[in-house]
């Protein structure tokens, strides 16, 4: 069970409560300490007043008895409701007593000085007393005061701060309830016109909502959320055409030696001729789906990669034994650079870098080099293939690791990718959290597996 609604309104606005309930039972319990200690000082202030108009009658008496026999001179002054007053002598006899509710005498220190302190009695009472001297012998005055009127008007506005209290808390939920809704409108509209947002409308943007500060962020990154999805979608359509393009290709070539073939009776060495066409372009679909299968791998969530420690100069050189045929066809020659340690998944550098060295051999020039080197810098450690050739265009260079992408489509060969192989090394340095760049000049074409320094060990 959680302790707040689901409601963001309701919740703001219980929080608001909250908040306010505690602001003003702190400025209650302030008010009711400050009425509490003034109330208590004011008696206390009482009590001294009369122990010395006490002490004054005294002094302009002649005897204590003379007192006695003019009571009404103190019970005017002290009221006969919730005061008391006793004037005791030395040996414990009261000489005049005002006990309207017959407290017992309090026992008390002497005390040359006026003194203040609480009863002991069962009845809530105010004491002060004081030890004076008349005519040679020595008198206790001692004043009372009844707590119980005062804790009843306490008890009272006790109540009253309750209520109020209460009746705060409620008006603040209601309010806070209101104006929670009323600020939440933006964030309501926000919503709404994020829900109008569909696969035919991913390119509209939230940018009117930027005038709040407090929307300003989400906004933001509702916008980038939305970018992200429009070219990811777009890259799928783009994909999807590709990808019926390319398989629509060798499935019309079977298709059309297929009934061309059928039409006529044939030798059987042309139908042998006919499975070895049909063969090659089996091998060209079965290649395009190894492919495709392996970057839809490379992008789920769950994809890892199994780092071993690799050394870069005797796996380029068993790719270098590997090309070597294709290389003597095309008079290139290949030239290991490479050295060092790497820490990656070998299976995986193995492909990137051989669809980077199949790449310069199919596209470099005849009659030169293709170069394999290896470069330690401090963010990392870069590889490199660079053949000699013409550059690729400007307007070429970031489109290369798209899937399907050529740059001249009229130059397929029988044994290429399909399109995929500069997109597998993309994907594979995505694996490893490092990056492929190339470059591309009249020099020739380089491209460059950049693996960052906290994946790789390089020796």
């Amino acid at each position: 069970m959680k302790l707040f609604p689901r409601t963001l309104s309701l919740r703001l606005a219980v929080m608001f409560a909250l908040v306010s309930a505690l602001l003003l039972g702190s400025i209650g319990f302030y008010l009711y300490q400050s009425l509490q200690r003034e109330i208590a000082w004011r008696d206390d202030q009482a009590l001294l007043g009369r122990l010395e108009r006490m002490q004054a009658l005294i002094n302009d008496s002649v005897s204590v008895e003379q007192l006695r026999n003019r009571p009404k001179l103190y019970e005017n002054m002290l009221g006969n409701r919730d005061n008391l007053l006793w004037i005791v002598d030395d040996t414990g006899q009261v000489l005049i007593e005002i006990n309207p509710v017959s407290m017992r005498l309090p026992t008390l220190p002497a005390a040359a000085q006026a003194q203040l302190g609480d009863g002991d009695s069962s009845v809530p009472v105010r004491l002060a007393w004081q030890h004076v001297m008349q005519g040679g012998r020595g008198l206790t005055l001692i004043a009372g005061k009844l707590l119980s009127e005062r804790e009843q008007m306490l008890a009272a506005y006790r109540l009253k701060l309750w209520l109020a209290l209460s009746v705060g808390a409620l008006l603040a939920f209601v309010l806070g309830g209101w104006v929670s809704r009323r600020g939440l409108q933006p964030v309501r509209r926000l919503a709404q016109r994020a829900a109008a947002i569909d696969v035919q409308h991913l390119h509209l943007r939230l940018d009117e909502f930027n005038e709040l500060s407090e929307l300003q962020v989400l906004s933001h990154a509702l916008n980038q959320m939305l970018a992200r999805l429009e070219g990811g979608f777009a890259q799928l359509s783009r994909f999807s055409e590709d990808l019926a393009h390319e398989m629509r290709t060798p499935l019309s070539n079977l298709m059309g030696h297929t009934q061309q073939s059928l039409r006529h009776s044939r030798s059987i060495e042309d139908y042998q001729n006919l499975l070895v066409s049909n063969q090659e372009e089996y091998e060209r679909l079965a290649r395009m789906i190894d492919s495709m299968l392996f970057l839809a791998r490379t992008e789920q969530p769950q994809a890892s990669v199994q780092d071993e420690l690799i050394n870069l100069h005797e796996l380029v050189e068993q790719l270098c034994e590997y090309f070597e045929g294709v290389a003597q066809e095309r008079d290139v020659t290949l030239i290991n650079q490479a050295h060092g340690e790497l820490r990656a998944d070998p299976a995986l550098i193995r492909r990137a870098l051989a669809n980077l060295v199949a790449n310069a051999l199919r596209y470099g020039s005849p009659a030169a080099e293709v170069i394999i080197r290896s470069v330690v810098r401090e963010a990392g450690v870069e590889v490199s293939v660079h053949n000699q050739g013409p550059p690729i265009a400007a307007e070429h260079l970031p489109r290369l690791f798209e899937r399907f992408y050529r740059c001249d489509p009229s130059r397929n060969q029988p044994d290429d990718s399909g399109g995929l192989g500069l997109a597998i090394v993309h994907s594979i340095m995505q694996l490893h959290g490092g990056r492929v760049t190339v470059d591309s000049r009249s020099s020739g074409t380089s491209f460059r597996l950049e693996f960052p320094a906290q994946n790789p060990r390089v020796v």
